[in-house]
C-alpha cells in the first residue's frame, strides 16, 4: 500500500521542525554533535504522530505494540548518546567540520548536517508511516519475524553498548581492546543491533503490504556500515589502539560469527 502524501508530508515537517529546534541549541552551546543525541528520538517523535493519524484497521494491538518498540529503540539510543557524551564538549567529528568550515559554518550546518539529517530520518522512517497508518490486517507471521529480529537487535545494540560502558569505567583497560561478550563475535554489536532492529520494524511495514519500503533498512544498514558508522570508527580505532588490528583480523567486521584461529 501507498501511504496519504498528506501524512508524508506532515512527517517531513516534524523532522525538519525538530532538527531546527536542535540547530538552534548548538549555536547555543557550539556542540553540532547535539544532532546525534536526537537521531533515534526522531524517529520515535515521527512514530507517534503516525500512529495518533491511524486508520484503525490493521489493529490496535499491532500497531500499539509497533510503536512501544520504536519508543524503547529510539529513546534507549538518545539516553545513552547523551550520557556517553555528557561533559566532553563536541564530537571531534563535528569539531572538524566546522573548524574547516569556517565562520560561516554554523549557519551553513543548517542544512548540512541538521536538514540533511531530518531528511535521511524521515526517508528511513517510511516503514513506519506504512506499519502505523495502514487499514490492512497484518500477516502474522511477519509480525513473529519482526518481534525476533528486534529483540536480537535490540540484545546486542544495548547489551553491547552496557558491555563498553563497563570496560571503559575500568582504568585498566585504557588502550586495550574489548573481545567478549558480544564484542567477540562482532567488532561493532550496537551497529548489527541498529540495523537488526530495523529490519524488524520493515517486517511489520511488510505485514501490511508495504514490501516496497526495504529501501528504509537498506539505507540504514549502508549508513551504519559503509558511512557514519563502521568505516568511520575503524580509522581511528586502528592509530589509537595497535591491538585493534589482531582483532580486526579475528573478529568479523558487523554480522556476528565465531572466532577466526
Amino acid at each position: 500500500m501507498l501511504p496519504d502524501p498528506s501524512l508524508a508530508a506532515q512527517g517531513l515537517a516534524a523532522a525538519l521542525l525538530l532538527m531546527t529546534l536542535v540547530w538552534l541549541g548548538s549555536l547555543a552551546t557550539d556542540d553540532a554533535s547535539l544532532v546525534d543525541r536526537f537521531w533515534g528520538a526522531g524517529f520515535v517523535l515521527l512514530a507517534w504522530w503516525y500512529w495518533a493519524q491511524r486508520g484503525g484497521g490493521a489493529g490496535p494491538w499491532f500497531q500499539l505494540v509497533f510503536v512501544l518498540l520504536i519508543t524503547l529503540w529510539g529513546l534507549r539510543l538518545s539516553l545513552h548518546i547523551t550520557w556517553r557524551n555528557w561533559g566532553h564538549g563536541e564530537d571531534p567529528r563535528y569539531a572538524a567540520m566546522r573548524q574547516a568550515g569556517g565562520p560561516g559554518w554554523r549557519w551553513r550546518s543548517l542544512v548540512t548536517v541538521f536538514g540533511l539529517q531530518a531528511l535521511l530520518l524521515w526517508v528511513i522512517a517510511t516503514p513506519l508511516l506504512v506499519a502505523l497508518t495502514s487499514s490492512q490486517s497484518p500477516q502474522m507471521p511477519l509480525v513473529v519475524v519482526g518481534v525476533a529480529c528486534w529483540l536480537v537487535g535490540f540484545a546486542f545494540e544495548a547489551g553491547g553498548d552496557w558491555q563498553l560502558a563497563r570496560f571503559r569505567a575500568n582504568p585498566a583497560n585504557r588502550g586495550q581492546v574489548l573481545n567478549t561478550g558480544f564484542w567477540r563475535y562482532t567488532r561493532h554489536p550496537n551497529y548489527f543491533g541498529d540495523a537488526m532492529c530495523w529490519w524488524g520494524f520493515y517486517c511489520f511495514a511488510a505485514a501490511v503490504g508495504g514490501w516496497w519500503t526495504i529501501f528504509g533498512p537498506v539505507l540504514m544498514t549502508v549508513l551504519l556500515m559503509k558511512v557514519s558508522g563502521v568505516a568511520l570508527l575503524e580509522k581511528s580505532l586502528v592509530q589509537a589502539k595497535p591491538a585493534y588490528r589482531e582483532y580486526i583480523r579475528r573478529t568479523n567486521a558487523f554480522i556476528p560469527g565465531p572466532r577466526r584461529p
